[in-house]
């Protein structure tokens, strides 16, 4: 059985991007980042706005402390910008499995390497390092952009979770689940190291 420390405070650090810690005093720069492409407009997401900002940093905080998450700042190694975040959530620590999730960027950031390269960081770190069996991925069914990023990452879409969850707007998020298994892990780190060369 995987140890109840699982989900390890780290600071994964690449070429492009660092992954570290989410921090409380984080809040206003991630509020900047998400005020490049005004974010928290898109409905299908979970990006936070200067209304909704304090009760993501507490989800976000509560969760680890929980041990079921590990909340990450992305920031840019060009300008040593905060960017965005991501994080490892619903982490089933007997299970070995865990997600990938509440993963956005700055728009100017949107399809670059900053993304290929965190996904890199959290996939080599979950399998290689915390010996996952799987990685999932979840995004909101209407999330198209999100949907393709994930499959060109090579995961493979498991199933759709209709009516999974309720929305801020009385509706329901049908859930898209993809995942990555460990023995497909190397053929996907071999793709993802590809495409940042």
């Amino acid at each position: 059985m995987a140890a109840p420390t699982w989900l390890t405070p780290v600071t994964l650090q690449g070429t492009t991007v660092t992954l570290r810690p989410l921090q409380t005093n984080d809040r206003e720069a991630l509020l900047a980042a998400a005020r490049d492409g005004e974010l928290w407009k898109l409905w299908f997401t979970s990006v936070p706005s200067v209304d909704s900002i304090d009760a993501y940093l507490s989800k976000a905080f509560a969760d680890r402390d929980a041990g079921v998450a590990l909340p990450f700042a992305v920031i840019d190694n060009a300008t040593g910008e905060l960017v965005g975040s991501t994080r490892f959530c619903n982490a089933d620590v007997l299970n070995q499995r865990v997600e990938i999730g509440y993963t956005w960027y700055a728009k100017r950031c949107q399809r670059t390497a900053i993304n290929t390269e965190s996904k890199l960081l959290l996939l080599t770190h979950a399998f290689e390092n915390r010996a996952a069996i799987a990685v999932e991925l979840r995004t909101n069914w209407h999330n198209h952009a999100s949907r393709q990023a994930i499959a060109r990452l090579g995961a493979k879409q498991d199933g759709v979770l209709r009516n999974h969850q309720k929305m801020p707007n009385g509706g329901y998020r049908d859930t898209v689940v993809f995942s990555i298994l460990n023995h497909e892990w190397p053929s996907v780190k071999q793709a993802l190291a590809s495409r940042l060369l």
